[in-house]
């Protein structure tokens, strides 16, 4: 049986840690490639597209055979990996590397201009636990991604989906209607009700900048789906019962033998208003009601949004889950960032 060698092919995309790799090739192949070894930093050196992403770099973490196949270079060092891949990859990196980089359709970096850049090299204990700060973080960040992924599917559904309807807003709500006036009696900027106004009043801003203040009377007075119609435009919030919505700001009142609200609020973010990214220029009543929205039954409904609240949680809450650990790491990760940028302390070397 022909023996083969894994050869690791730079236009495919890879991460900061190659643990595996897909392409094999027979001897007389592989050797014409360069040999690489645990811990060697592989960069490609010529790209076509972004997706390649010339001068991404990453380490070798395999113990097999390895030969470098396409127009790459292999770092050869007795630095830690990590450290190299994180400074390598680093927005601090790009610019000095771009200056190596020529060509417009097909472009090509200079291994002699790259290996020329010099570099802070602290000693390998501290690389080692930027390495660690680095990767926690990076773990962390990639965990949030893959919750958001998961999320965005359970709400991927098209109009063969077995049980599922799609409806327009203004079929599955009471009522679809714009914000109006500031009520006669309020108290601008009251973090908390009081009991002479105790009814909060919403603008068009985000999170806590949303609320605009309390009232002693409402517009409002059941839960309802709030969404931005100018600046912030599309976000959208679940709020309680007995509001008053001014200006900028649409409320959406749900049927609950049709929808309920919290699935309604979810279905929003697959919605050409949870993608606007600003280009939309604003929304209007009409607008919105047309808006068509995936409807299965109440059963499922439930179900999905059980399962989208605990993703919402491990993503979102500042207290538990990933935003807690990412905030933690954050912190080390923008400290040893900031370290290595001043250069304090730390000697530079080719």
């Amino acid at each position: 049986m022909r023996q083969l060698f894994y050869m690791v092919k730079l236009y495919t995309t890879y991460g900061n840690y190659i643990v595996d790799v897909v392409s094999r090739a027979d001897y007389k192949t592989a050797i014409k490639g360069t040999e690489v070894v645990r811990g060697d930093i592989i960069m490609p050196i010529t790209s076509t597209t972004k997706e390649a992403q010339i001068g991404k770099a990453s380490a070798i973490l395999m113990d097999e055979s390895i030969y470098l196949g396409g127009d790459a270079i292999a770092l050869k060092h007795d630095q830690e990996p990590g450290y190299l891949v994180h400074l390598l990859n680093s927005q601090w990196f790009e610019p000095l590397k771009m200056r190596e980089r020529t060509g417009t359709t097909v472009s090509h970096l200079s291994p002699k201009g790259i290996a020329k850049i010099k570099i802070p090299v602290p000693p390998l204990e501290v690389q080692k636990e930027i390495v660690r700060v680095l990767d926690s973080f990076t773990e962390l960040e990639a965990r949030n991604k893959q919750y958001e992924y998961y999320r965005n599917n359970l709400m991927t559904f098209d109009e063969n989906t077995s049980g599922v309807q799609w409806k327009t807003l203004e079929s599955v709500c009471e009522s679809v209607s714009a914000g109006g006036d500031l009520p006669n009696n309020y108290m601008k900027g009251n973090a908390q009700p009081t009991k002479e106004f105790p009814y909060p009043i919403y603008s068009n801003g985000t999170e806590q900048n949303a609320l605009y203040g309390y009232s002693d009377s409402y517009k409002i007075d059941k839960k309802a789906v709030t969404i931005s119609a100018r600046g912030t435009i599309g976000y959208h919030a679940v709020r309680g019962e007995k509001f008053t919505p001014i200006v900028r700001l649409i409320t959406l009142i749900p049927n609950t033998k049709i929808i309920t609200i919290k699935f309604l609020n979810y279905a929003l973010d697959i919605t050409e208003i949870g993608h606007s990214g600003g280009s939309i220029p604003q929304l209007t009543v009409p607008n919105v009601k047309k808006i068509n929205i995936p409807v299965p039954t109440l059963a499922v409904q439930e179900r999905i949004v059980s399962i989208l609240d605990k993703f919402e949680k491990l993503t979102n809450d500042i207290s538990i889950g990933l935003p807690a650990e990412i905030e933690a790491r954050r912190k080390q990760y923008e400290y040893y960032r900031n370290k290595l940028l001043t250069f304090k302390g730390l000697e530079c070397s080719k």
